[in-house]
């Protein structure tokens, strides 16, 4: 078995799980070598008579109890929190994300009500995760300061502090008390394919500055191609000291998940982000059971353990969840247009209430260029689309 936290290697620890019979570990071991090389790092391998440099090992960063909440306007209950983080611990993720989908302070009127305390959702998952660490969101004008210092107390160990991507400088104070506090700073730069690669490495230059150990680009809207993903990665890479990682969050909108994160991969990146199902906002993330698979067919080292990243999506999610994500009409529209991937759901209440097409409303938000944080825009753009339609229907 792989090590649970990232940087530590081997350590197993026992489980009240059924264990699987010799028949059945020894068919998931076929699938394990190159993702889950039994706690040991690979050694590099020789071709050609040339050393080769082994693959990078790269820490995935579960987001199924944070971006899944989209899916399932913010509904999961602590239970499902409890078991689900669970079976992500023994899945052999680095990061577990717990929040609501808009972050810590999210449950609002404007975003969306969580089913529970935020904080009773943190408490359920740092009641058994051991090994991966227990992370949370904050959007600066969405949390605050004193919401961070509130999680750091419940458990939560690493950060990741989200702001569009032309506005890096709003998370300086966040960062800096978050250095204060011992925990992991991680930087989210929004909506980064409206940005070009080198306008967004100097973004991610001013959260390096402010501490952040990890600077993210967020493809928000599930609009990039493998080329946009892997040059804004490589820009931030060669921009960013080596002590600064650079990581990549993919939304699923044109089907590109798994090639972006690849694409991001090669460009440098150590930090994926991925959910069960690619449970998340539009079409949703990248599906972690498919990364693990995918990536160890690449020889990409994870620490992801493949049957039980399998059966995490089918036997603990799946019976939890009313739908599954997919492409449909509207969030594939969220990706041509470059549309923020949250504001799915808000379209489509917003077009059954004006009756209006979803994808006019999200194809008229796209030429706004409008941003996450602007919710109230989609009701502005249904209410314009649903009087341009009565002015048609009149002459």
């Amino acid at each position: 078995m792989c090590a649970g936290r990232f940087g530590e290697s081997g350590g197993t620890r026992r489980s009240n799980r059924p264990q699987p019979t010799k028949s059945r570990r020894q068919a998931a071991d076929a699938f394990r070598p190159a993702a889950c090389p039994g706690g040991r790092r690979t050694k590099p391998s020789r071709k050609a008579g040339k050393l080769m440099p082994k693959a990078p090992r790269i820490a995935v960063t579960d987001v199924t109890l944070r971006d899944g909440m989209h899916a399932i306007r913010h509904q999961f209950s602590v239970d499902d929190v409890r078991a689900i983080a669970a079976a992500l611990d023994d899945v052999g993720v680095s990061h577990i994300e717990v929040s609501h989908g808009d972050g810590l302070g999210g449950s609002t009127i404007q975003y969306g009500f969580a089913k529970e305390n935020e904080d009773d959702l943190i408490r359920a998952a740092r009641e058994v995760v051991r090994r991966a660490r227990l992370t949370a969101l904050l959007l600066p004008g969405i949390g605050i300061i004193e919401d961070m210092k509130r999680v750091q107390k419940l458990g939560v160990e690493t950060i990741r502090i989200a702001t569009h991507c032309t506005e890096a400088d709003i998370s300086e104070q966040h960062m800096r008390e978050a250095k204060k506090l011992g925990l992991e700073v991680v930087g989210f730069l929004m909506m980064a394919h409206m940005l070009a690669p080198e306008d967004l490495a100097h973004q991610a230059r001013l959260m390096a500055g402010y501490g952040a150990d990890v600077v993210y680009v967020v493809d928000s809207a599930g609009a990039m191609l493998p080329e946009d993903a892997y040059a804004r990665v490589k820009a931030l890479r060669a921009a960013l000291p080596d002590t600064v990682e650079v990581g990549f969050h993919a939304h699923h909108n044109l089907g590109l998940s798994i090639a972006n994160s690849f694409a991001a991969v090669d460009a440098g990146a150590t930090r994926i982000d991925a959910s069960l199902k690619g449970l998340g906002a539009g079409a949703g993330n990248t599906p972690l059971e498919v990364f693990a698979a995918a990536a160890a067919k690449r020889g990409l080292e994870t620490g992801l353990d493949l049957y039980k990243a399998m059966d995490a999506a089918e036997d603990v999610l799946r019976p939890r969840v009313p739908r599954l994500v997919e492409i449909d009409r509207a969030s594939l529209t969220l990706g041509y247009a470059g549309v923020y991937s949250s504001f799915l759901l808000h379209a489509y209440r917003a077009a059954e209430q004006f009756g209006v097409d979803a994808r006019d409303i999200l194809v008229e938000l796209g030429k706004k260029k409008v941003v996450g944080g602007q919710e109230d825009m989609i009701l502005d753009v249904a209410l314009a689309l649903k009087k341009q339609k009565e002015a048609a229907a009149a002459r």
